[in-house]
């Protein structure tokens, strides 16, 4: 099986408030390939040979390990489909998609920019389908002595001088991160500690690696086999921020709609949507 990989950017600190470089030290080989601007090979080079039917999915970022988990089950059931997925930021997928970058399906982490190339005409109503409601966690490294279940508040301590989130700019996680701390009346407080990934698996990155001294992430990363002993977390409530509808689309310039909708309807059957509950995703009209 392919994956796409491309290398990341340094993290940027706050939101307008200047730049904190952090060095980092230690990377996930699982999380490396998300990346602020990845894009695939155009069909037709050595990437199409083969009898394989390649589907390019472009997904976002708190899909890494549960979609990677789809990949295999369609793989496994269809025979000479070969599913190749980039990770990223939902806001970024959406510029490169309308500037012509060619993916099959995209897999939003918000419904909205779906819709939008529907809207744009790069996509059909008939296409455009939701399958998950992300959630979000307060999570510190394992030995922290930060206690999540305090909430929001801790991370105005003195003691914190990181934390990490993905780029609200582009990523509907980082969004729905400052919505929850303006809630709790924490992002003044903590603003100027915001060390921002370009998405959320690299806010979960600069966590795991002891970049930042916490993190608000998505659940279904803290899920995942390689962070499940690496912190402690607490799921935020979900009426502190907007609901993160999460939906796709097959786009219409698809090489091989048929095998693009194969991947659809496996993520949306049974088997596929017991992957996604087990990574602590809702789903739609729950």
């Amino acid at each position: 099986m392919t994956r796409d990989r491309a290398g990341r950017r340094r993290p940027s600190r706050g939101l307008g408030l200047g730049v904190a470089v952090l060095a980092v030290l230690a990377v996930l080989a699982a999380l490396s390939g998300c990346a602020s601007s990845p894009v695939p090979a155009a069909p037709g080079g050595s990437d199409s040979a083969g009898p394989d039917r390649v589907v390019r999915v472009a997904a976002a970022a708190d899909l890494k390990f549960a979609l990677d988990d789809i990949i295999d089950l369609v793989e496994k059931t269809n025979p000479g489909i070969r599913v190749d997925a980039t990770y990223g930021s939902s806001g970024t997928f959406l510029t490169q998609i309308s500037n012509g970058a060619p993916f099959d399906v995209f897999l939003s982490a918000d419904v909205s920019y779906p819709q939008q190339l529907v809207e744009a005409g790069l996509a059909e109503k008939a296409d455009l389908f939701p399958y998950a409601v992300g959630r979000l966690v307060l999570w510190v490294p394992e030995g922290s002595a930060l206690d999540p279940a305090d909430g929001l508040g801790i991370l105005a301590s003195p003691g914190v001088t990181a934390v990490a989130i993905a780029n609200p700019e582009h990523a509907p996680y980082g969004k729905a991160a400052v919505a929850a701390l303006q809630e709790a009346g924490q992002y003044d407080a903590v603003s100027p500690k915001l060390v921002l990934g370009e998405n959320v698996a690299q806010a979960a990155e600069f966590v795991s690696s002891g970049n930042a001294d916490a993190g608000i992430v998505a659940l279904s990363l803290v899920l995942s086999d390689p962070l499940k002993g690496v912190g402690r977390w607490v799921e935020l409530p979900l009426a502190s921020y907007p609901r993160l509808d999460q939906g796709g689309v097959v786009l219409s310039a698809a090489q091989d709609p048929a095998a693009a909708r194969t991947v659809r309807d496996t993520m949306l059957g049974p088997a596929g949507t017991a992957i996604l509950t087990a990574y602590g995703f809702t789903l739609p009209g729950n």
